[in-house]
């Protein structure tokens, strides 16, 4: 099963289906839980890991709520998805930066899930902007 394709089939989306909008819901819904097993990873560690906690944490939060609003499609709020295609790049990208600076295997796949997931809501942000002006 796919998220996307779940989107696709949607009554209200029919032909009008948002390509980057879905490849960035899929990824948020990824991160989320990448996010999530790497804050609970960095509880093992034997160090001092508050930094990356709290940053993953609230990724995962923000994710979760992206793939959560941005996977309804009835009566699309656009504004609101908007802003959290916002939230979540500036979330990803402080997580990112925060678990590329640690050697864990399960911080530097965190490191590439959140840019991945802020590279695809780029995309998707400029793609909702570029329709709206047309």
């Amino acid at each position: 099963m796919s998220i996307k394709e779940m989107i696709q089939d949607h009554p209200d989306v029919g032909g009008d289906y948002n390509e980057a909008l879905g490849e960035a819901v899929k990824h948020a819904m990824y991160c989320a839980a990448i996010a999530n097993s790497c804050v609970d990873a960095c509880n093992a560690e034997g160090m001092d890991m508050s930094q990356c906690i709290r940053k993953c944490s609230d990724t995962s939060d923000i994710c979760t709520a992206l793939y959560r609003v941005g996977s309804r499609r009835t009566h699309g709020n656009t504004v609101v998805i908007k802003s959290l295609l916002e939230a979540t790049i500036i979330a990803c990208k402080v997580s990112h930066e925060e678990c590329a600076k640690h050697d864990h295997p399960h911080c530097q796949r965190c490191a590439r899930m959140c840019q991945e997931t802020f590279e695809d809501c780029i995309k998707a942000l400029e793609g909702m902007v570029e329709t709206a002006n047309r």
